[in-house]
């Protein structure tokens, strides 16, 4: 269709007049997928200028979104939002597991359509199912031999992995212990709040935007560890879960009206059932006296640190749907917060620790 464009647009301009943009689809609207059909529909209904962009013509049928183009669909959805997605039938079983994702994540009904057209499961929600899978798997024969790393045994510090007040030098710690679990709860917890919860968001928004805001938890994790509980190590990768469950839990309750997710209230309300008991393991955990005096149990403050992420970062990057980042300002504000304190909590793990002379736990 790309040439019959350049057709209705000799002088090369960039441009056609919705008429000649209508007579294209009157006539080749039979060879479109419905979808695109119904979104070319609503560009043309939409522009008051009596003219089609042709940038927006090759975004639509790349899978590409701008601005300006998104702004243009969205002063026409009347069109789009006459049928609903969830009335469609005869859909096959990945065709309705991709609807069942759209609805748990997008609070839009033009997102939706846009994803349930586009998604093509290429490439597939490799980050959380790597991350899942090494963290269930990584230590198992190679540390202590057991299937779980528990906290009452006496060689649970001597690995790599885990972060340690006396060994914060090593900076690899501070992602690596997401690879350790004190016991298989604490694992099986965050094993089930990261695949149900951040396979979706993976394949909705991406794995940049996923890892991004999943390592960013993980490292405001075991930053907020070495700043608010100095003397404890971290194992476990809940800075980096709580980071897209909370980001996604307020995404829904700021956009309750438009989420159409089956039992949402429900769904709310076990996800914050489970990390509610496996921050109140966590804090019980950390002050319960030690099996192994000179090995302290691990912080708590890794799953606040990942909250606060989800609800700042999080919250921006799940509401903006193939939106660039760049352009929002809120993106700018917390991106700036979030540079902050990882530079203080660096200059805070040089200088802190000497001037308060703490008594730390002997290293492993």
């Amino acid at each position: 269709h790309f040439p019959l464009l350049f057709q209705f647009d000799p002088d090369n301009t960039g441009y056609i007049s919705t008429e000649k943009f209508r007579s294209l689809l009157q006539r080749h609207g039979s060879e479109l997928d419905p979808h695109k059909l119904e979104v070319l529909l609503a560009l043309a209904d939409s522009n008051s200028e009596g003219r089609i962009c042709y940038q927006d013509f090759v975004n639509l049928m790349s899978n590409k979104r701008s601005n300006s183009f998104r702004q243009a669909i969205l002063q026409g959805n009347r069109r789009l939002c006459s049928k609903a997605l969830l009335e469609e039938t005869g859909l096959s079983l990945p065709q309705r597991l991709i609807r069942h994702v759209a609805y748990e994540t997008l609070p839009r009904e033009i997102d939706r359509k846009w994803y349930y057209d586009s998604y093509t499961c290429c490439p597939p929600p490799w980050f959380m199912i790597t991350i899942t899978i090494v963290a269930f798997f990584l230590y198992n024969g190679v540390v202590l031999d057991r299937f779980v790393l528990q906290v009452t045994h006496p060689l649970y510090l001597k690995n790599a992995l885990l972060y340690h007040p006396q060994l914060r030098a090593q900076a690899w710690r501070y992602l690596t212990y997401i690879f350790m679990h004190a016991g298989i709860e604490h694992l099986g917890l965050n094993v089930v709040l990261q695949l149900l919860v951040g396979v979706p968001l993976e394949m909705v928004h991406g794995a940049a935007r996923i890892s991004f805001v999943y390592v960013a938890g993980v490292v405001a994790g075991s930053l907020a560890v070495s700043v608010a509980d100095m003397t404890a190590p971290v194992v476990g990768s809940s800075g980096g879960v709580y980071a897209l469950v909370s980001a996604h839990l307020a995404n829904i309750v700021m956009n309750w009206s438009g989420m159409k997710c089956q039992f949402k209230l429900l769904r709310m309300a076990v996800a914050l059932i489970c990390m509610s008991f496996e921050f109140g393991r966590a804090v019980w955990l950390r002050f319960h006296p030690s099996a192994y005096p000179p090995c302290p149990h691990p912080s708590f403050m890794a799953h606040l640190g990942g909250v606060m992420v989800g609800i700042t970062l999080g919250v921006v990057i799940l509401r903006n749907y193939e939106q660039r980042l760049q352009d929002q300002t809120l993106w700018w504000i917390f991106i700036s917060i979030y540079v902050i304190f990882v530079l203080f909590a660096i200059f805070w793990n040089i200088f802190a620790y000497n001037l308060l002379d703490l008594k730390l736990p002997p290293p492993p």
